[in-house]
């Protein structure tokens, strides 16, 4: 148990490092969550300062669940420990404690767990997400379906002992927090609203910009 008390707080902690705020602050001088769709998450981060930020962010962010994870592997044979602290990193960059709890929707870490569960995992997720947001232009659409697709693989490989059982437990509740902050993007989806890649990111209304628009 002491795994548990030691490895998921500091999985929350890592996980809610704001990557894609300082980021874009560091580039455009912007708070990134008064553009767009307000988050923080990778696809926010390009359309307010480029996709060189952008893909800087996601990179980051994945890094924060593998760094949350590979602890307790390290330290601790405990595959519940392991699952814990993915889905703290994942909470955390969901609800970053040190920004106000306003952070992303969780591609970035839920993508970088797939890969440190098992390695097929987020290459599957990979090969299916990607695709379809090249297709479809909808960023949203492409990480829904990889990250389903992924914590899918995950459960099969739990439930077939090539995983640790625990590690199911991030599958589920991993897929279903990404699913639950994307709720917003399935219904403009669904209504034919959703905001294609290289859209530009407008201002939040009401959200004071408190600097330059970015371009």
């Amino acid at each position: 148990m002491t795994a548990y008390f030691i490895f998921i707080p500091i999985g929350y902690l890592i996980g809610a490092i704001p990557f894609g705020l300082v980021a874009t602050w560091l580039a455009k001088r912007v708070d990134v969550r008064n553009y767009g769709s307000g988050k923080t998450g990778m696809t926010n981060v390009m359309r307010t300062a480029g996709v060189k930020v952008g893909v800087a962010v996601i990179l980051l962010d994945m890094g924060k669940a593998v760094l949350a994870i590979a602890l307790p592997i390290a330290f601790a044979d405990t595959p519940g420990a392991d699952a814990g602290a993915g889905l703290a990193a994942l909470v955390g960059h969901i609800w970053p404690v040190y920004v106000g709890f306003r952070g992303g929707r969780g591609i970035g870490p839920g993508w970088g767990g797939l890969f440190m569960f098992h390695p097929l995992a987020g290459v599957i997720a990979t090969a299916i997400g990607i695709p379809i947001v090249l297709m479809s232009r909808y960023v949203s659409l492409g990480s829904l379906a990889g990250a389903v697709s992924g914590a899918i693989v995950i459960i099969v490989f739990a439930t077939v002992d090539i995983v640790p059982l625990e590690y199911m437990w991030y599958g589920v509740v991993g897929a279903a927090l990404i699913v639950y902050k994307h709720r917003d993007n399935i219904v403009r989806l669904l209504r034919g609203q959703e905001r294609k890649l290289g859209a530009a990111a407008q201002p939040v209304p009401g959200q004071a910009e408190g600097s330059k628009q970015a371009s």
